[in-house]
C-alpha cells in the first residue's frame, strides 16, 4: 500500500486497544467523557420507565444495564486520566482522519436520503462518491463498480428475496411490471 504516511505509520497495525498502554491517545479522554455522559444519560431514561419500584418493574433491567455502563465508563475516565498524552499522535492523522469522517457523513446522508428519494438513487448516490473517494480511480471505473454492484444488489434483493425498499423518485414497481409483461410473467 503506497498511501501509508511515513511519519505517523510504519505500515504495521497497531493492535493494543487504545495504542500504547503507558499513554493516552488524542481525543481519548474526549471519547470516554462522552460514553460516561451517554451512559448518565440513558440510565436517566432508564429510570424513567419505572423508577426503582420492585425488582420485576419494567426498568429494572434497563437500569441494571446502564448502571454496569456508567461504571465500566467512569472506571475507563478514570484509568485513561492518569496516563500521559501521546504527542507523536494527532487527531486527524492518527484516529480520525478525513476518510472516517467522509464515510460517517455519507452514511448520514444515505440515511436521511433513503425515505424522501428511495433505494435506487439513494444507494446510487452513495456508492459513487464513496467508491470514487475511496479509489481514487477514474469516473469509468467508479461508475461501473456503483452501478454494477447496485444493479446485482437490487437483482438480489428486489427480485429474488422479494423484499421492499423504499421506491421514492424512480418507479420501481412499474419498471418491475414492464419486464414481467415483456417476458409473459403476468399472465
Amino acid at each position: 500500500m503506497d498511501l501509508i504516511d511515513p511519519d505517523h505509520h510504519d505500515g504495521t497495525s497497531d493492535a493494543t486497544p487504545g495504542g500504547e498502554p503507558t499513554h493516552r491517545r488524542p481525543g481519548e479522554m474526549v471519547f470516554g467523557l462522552f460514553l460516561l455522559g451517554a451512559s448518565l444519560v440513558l440510565m436517566w431514561s432508564a429510570y424513567g420507565i419505572s423508577g426503582f419500584k420492585a425488582l420485576s418493574a419494567p426498568g429494572t433491567v434497563p437500569m441494571a444495564t446502564t448502571a454496569v455502563m456508567v461504571v465500566t465508563a467512569a472506571l475507563v475516565v478514570l484509568r485513561t486520566r492518569r496516563l500521559p498524552l501521546d504527542t507523536t499522535e494527532t487527531v486527524a492523522k492518527d484516529i480520525l482522519p478525513g476518510v472516517v469522517i467522509l464515510v460517517a457523513a455519507l452514511l448520514v446522508g444515505y440515511g436521511l436520503l433513503l425515505r424522501p428519494l428511495g433505494f435506487l438513487p439513494t444507494s446510487a448516490l452513495f456508492l459513487i462518491v464513496a467508491i470514487k473517494a475511496l479509489s481514487r480511480r477514474g469516473w469509468g471505473w467508479t461508475l461501473g463498480v456503483s452501478l454494477g454492484s447496485l444493479l446485482v444488489v437490487w437483482l438480489i434483493f428486489r427480485i429474488v428475496f422479494s423484499v421492499l425498499m423504499p421506491a421514492g423518485i424512480v418507479p420501481e414497481g412499474e419498471i418491475i411490471q414492464v419486464f414481467r409483461d415483456l417476458v409473459g410473467g403476468s399472465a
